[in-house]
């Protein structure tokens, strides 16, 4: 039996051995295949950055727009809530905490869609290629994390010449922890919703949907401990809410400079690798499914 590779590291189909024909796609051990994705980063990198500049290439701006976009954002939402529906009140620094909220929590959403649809749109390499599947979706979140990053860049110098000013911390540094817990959760999301993606078409369209509600319970535009207070059941529940923990974590730590609950680094934690192992294992058990598009 013979194969052939690209540079990007990929295998391409098996010939036909005098042993009859080699299965496509076959799930192997759980520890060959994370060797075989380890040794597929190089692609994983490759591809994330074609489809980065891809995206960005068509318009006039270029990568212009992965600055302008969550300026854009803020503008509206603070015009929306900020200013027209008054959700600012009580909430200090609401153009910061609205920043912090719009970047974060558009990267996760950004990987909850792109994910979903990994396998799908991902099918003329699965037919021509062998490769772990779990590849896909990994290089949408690392596509989402290299857009992430200018644009976290944007949210830096936003926060620190619109008044008011907050003082700089070292808590500060601890922003750099949760956007790791924040990036292992995403890979966790975008494994678990490839599969579902891959099982049901209608899944992709019903997924932006889904990011709204969760968008708007994540406090994301205003305080849910401010507007939750005369509901202490629903306001416990919304406490374990992974997104709304990592927006507290940042807020605390940029913005006003102290010390989050201790609360909130459990539960951020817990769903960062518990959604890691239970998505990607997940993931990996369909492996043998993933060719029949």
């Amino acid at each position: 039996m013979s194969e052939t590779t690209n540079p990007l590291g990929l295998s391409s189909i098996p010939s036909v051995s005098s042993e009859g024909l080699v299965p496509v796609g076959r799930r192997t051990s759980l520890s060959s295949y994370l060797a075989a994705l380890w040794n597929r980063r190089h692609f994983i990198i490759a591809e994330s950055r074609a489809k980065m500049s891809g995206s960005t290439r068509k318009n006039l701006l270029g990568y212009g727009w992965l600055f302008l976009n969550p300026l854009l954002s803020v503008l509206a939402f603070w015009f929306i809530f900020g200013f027209i529906l008054q959700t600012s009140r009580g909430v200090p620094n609401f153009l910061g905490f609205l920043v912090v909220g719009v970047f974060f929590f558009g990267y996760t959403g950004k990987c909850m869609t792109g994910g979903t649809g990994a396998i799908r749109s991902g099918a003329s390499m699965i037919k021509g290629f062998q490769f772990p599947r779990a590849a896909l979706p990994i290089s949408t979140v690392v596509r989402n994390f290299l857009d992430f990053m200018p644009t976290l860049l944007v949210m830096v110098i936003v926060l620190a010449i619109v008044p008011p000013l907050e003082v700089i911390t070292w808590r500060v540094f601890l922003v750099i922890p949760v956007i790791i817990l924040q990036t292992i959760f995403n890979v966790g999301l975008a494994c678990f919703l490839a599969r579902l993606g891959h099982k049901i078409p209608d899944l992709t369209n019903f997924m932006s949907i889904v990011s709204r509600f969760w968008l708007y319970g994540s406090g994301v535009f205003f305080s849910i401990e401010d507007r939750l207070g005369n509901h202490p059941a629903l306001l416990e529940a919304m406490q374990y809410n992974p997104m709304h923990a990592y927006l507290t974590l940042v807020r605390d730590s940029l913005l006003y400079g102290v010390d989050s609950d201790p609360k909130m680094w459990i539960v951020g934690t817990v769903w960062a690798f518990g959604l890691l192992i239970v998505g990607f294992l997940f993931f990996w058990r369909g492996e043998e499914n993933y060719g029949r598009l």
